[in-house]
């Protein structure tokens, strides 16, 4: 793939569209991916993968404004890191996920003083999710809510 030749991808777009489904104010849930570092930092190419991360910054950014501008909440993680090691010990182009710690960042004026656990797990994620909106957690799930409260 030549996603360094492009690294914005479709990022953009993808924020176009989900900002007018926000503004619609239909949907109780929207869960999307910027694909851009991960598939970016795959090609090894710091450069590009600067510009992705760039470019997903600035369409994050649109994205929780137009979500708080509706009173709502955005969690921002990602599943595994890429981009964050672009090199390796040997000095040639590192192109593998990483199983580095990933950020797991709440937006909501309604969470302001709140924090969140620093021992968080992908498997707290969903819990989490269901009590944000009020949806009892199944038993089957074994991860824990991350906000403190």
């Amino acid at each position: 793939p030549t996603y360094n030749l492009k690294p914005e991808m479709s990022a953009r777009e993808v924020t176009a569209k989900v900002i007018e489904q926000i503004k619609k104010d239909y949907y109780d849930v929207i869960i999307m991916n910027y694909a851009n570092p991960d598939m970016v930092g795959h090609t090894g190419i710091l450069e590009a993968a600067v510009e992705a991360v760039k470019v997903v910054d600035q369409c994050l950014d649109q994205v929780v404004e137009a979500v708080l501008d509706k009173g709502g909440c955005v969690l921002i993680t990602a599943d595994h890191g890429n981009c964050e090691k672009m090199c390796s010990a040997e000095g040639t182009p590192y192109t593998a996920h990483t199983t580095d710690e990933v950020p797991f960042i709440l937006v909501a004026d309604e969470f302001i003083h709140q924090s969140l656990r620093e021992d968080g797990a992908l498997r707290d994620i969903a819990p989490t999710m269901l009590d944000l909106l009020g949806i009892p957690i199944p038993e089957e799930m074994t991860g824990e809510i991350l906000i403190r409260r």
